[in-house]
């Protein structure tokens, strides 16, 4: 039987010096995408990839397109297998990938969209002001009463919902410190504060939504080749007009990563297929549909392994 096959492209976090070099040095086309990123932003995106430094690289402003070029790079790896996908879904700034992979934006627009968000994301919240963490073994329900009674603090509010026992939370540090000790009081068995400042997913995101709102709206999209899957609502949507208001509710919205995988698997897709940088879809997917054929595409060796599997399916 065909597997049916859905494209799904990783966020903020999978990002790594070094990332990509190894597509860039075996694979013609993919020189072309650093190329046209470099020339969309100004400075060399590849240097950067490969070279770092990680403080920059790991600055929202520059990781942003730099992670999007490396997962399209992936994608043109990836492109002469011919292989058809039914859907696309991406982990935040993944689903600027997704859109991509499925045509609703030239890769030039996307480049510079994201730099523009991860700009507008780091002067929405003062450096230091903001904390990010991750929630081990805690049900939506405790997470999202902890946060409602930690809010007297300040703005605190579920970010991800990543997969069954891992909840992010962000918003003002104070707020999620409080949240965290409510939490561990209720049983939560981890709370791992993450390397990340800006409280992206949460309320205090709106007024970057804004800004980035004008930038989605002067440029051009375009109906997708297939539906996208999208982090605000988990819903299929196709049309450009639909993509456009999605990107921009993302932003102060929760990513419904969970629930995504699980509308990915009801519209039929049986094969998940994470392309770029690392394996943090592929460890999501696997605990949301144990039952998936899952497999990822970061390197010249897993392209083999993943073309290879697809065979014998």
């Amino acid at each position: 039987m065909t597997p049916r096959i859905a494209f799904v492209f990783p966020g903020q976090g999978s990002q790594s010096v070094g990332m990509g070099r190894v597509f860039y040095d075996a694979v013609p086309g993919v020189r072309k995408v650093y190329e046209e990123a470099t020339a969309a932003l100004g400075y060399d995106v590849a240097a950067l990839c490969f070279d770092g430094p990680s403080d920059r690289l790991n600055l929202t402003e520059y990781t942003q397109p730099a992670l999007l070029t490396a997962s399209i790079a992936a994608l043109r790896a990836l492109e002469p297998a011919g292989i058809r996908f039914m859907a696309v879904a991406g982990h935040s700034l993944g689903e600027y990938s997704a859109v991509v992979a499925a045509g609703g934006l030239t890769f030039e627009t996307a480049v510079s969209l994201v730099q523009k968000r991860g700009r507008y994301m780091s002067e929405a919240v003062a450096s230091g002001r903001g904390l990010v963490a991750a929630i081990i073994g805690a049900s939506e329900e405790v997470v999202s009463e902890a946060c409602r009674e930690a809010s007297a603090l300040g703005i605190v509010a579920p970010a991800n919902f990543n997969c069954p026992g891992q909840i992010v939370i962000a918003g003002q540090k104070a707020a999620v410190e409080r949240a965290i000790e409510l939490m561990k009081s209720k049983g939560c068995r981890k709370a791992i504060p993450l390397p990340v400042s800006v409280p992206v997913h949460t309320p205090l995101m709106q007024v970057a939504a804004d800004r980035l709102a004008r930038d989605v709206a002067a440029a051009t999209w375009f109906d997708m080749s297939a539906p996208l899957v999208n982090n605000a609502e988990a819903k299929p949507l196709r049309r450009a007009d639909d993509i456009k208001a999605s990107v921009i509710r993302q932003l102060p919205s929760p990513v419904l990563w969970e629930k995504s995988v699980k509308e990915l698997s009801a519209m039929g897709a049986d094969t998940f297929i994470e392309i770029g940088p690392g394996t943090v879809l592929t460890g999501l997917i696997r605990r949301i549909i144990p039952e998936a054929n899952i497999f990822n595409v970061h390197d010249p060796k897993s392209l083999e392994t993943t073309v290879a599997g697809l065979k014998e399916l």
